[in-house]
């Protein structure tokens, strides 16, 4: 399922950027990379009470102009987590607009795995073999700034199943 919805993400996102490079022959694809930390809130759980933890990772992506303002991109992501998390990777689509000469705005949309820290979580020892991830799609909301010399700082809010709340703050290198 998880490798199904990343194929038909990427197969969208190559799809609708072919025609977008077609249009115009200035339309050049943006590559970035970026380091990010932030804080994942999954929740209050039974018995166990709340599960969250400080991230700490990494991102790369490819955005493409279509037109003037409108911008669509793939990017996926890693973070090392911290108390309840272990950590969490994913990939995402993104749609999105500039905004004056170095801002832009976006939408994402995409797939985010999690794993878990049960040893933490529930105060104790955590049977061998016993499935500590979980995944499931992932919506946000991000704006990113260019500050100059091709680097730019980013702030991202998402939700995971719209079970979990993740903000993250990134500062990135464009190519």
């Amino acid at each position: 399922m998880k490798k199904t919805i990343i194929s038909i993400l990427a197969i969208g996102v190559a799809t609708a950027a072919s025609p977008a490079m077609a249009q115009s022959n200035d339309a050049q694809a943006e590559f970035y990379v970026g380091a990010s930390a932030g804080y994942h809130d999954v929740g209050d759980l039974p018995i166990v009470g709340t599960v969250d933890g400080i991230i700490l990772g990494g991102y790369a992506g490819v955005d493409v102009p279509v037109g003037e303002t409108i911008i669509i991109g793939l990017e996926g992501n890693y973070h090392f987590g911290t108390s309840d998390i272990d950590s969490e990777y994913g990939i995402a689509a993104k749609l999105g607009t500039r905004v004056g000469n170095n801002g832009q705005v976006f939408l994402r949309g995409g797939y985010q795995e999690v794993d878990f820290d049960l040893g933490n979580i529930v105060g104790g020892g955590v049977p061998a073999g016993l499935d500590d991830s979980d995944g499931d799609y992932l919506v946000g909301v991000g704006g990113q700034i260019s500050t100059g010399n091709n680097i730019g700082l980013r702030l991202v809010v998402d939700t995971i199943g719209f079970d979990t709340v993740r903000a993250t703050v990134g500062v990135q290198y464009n190519f």
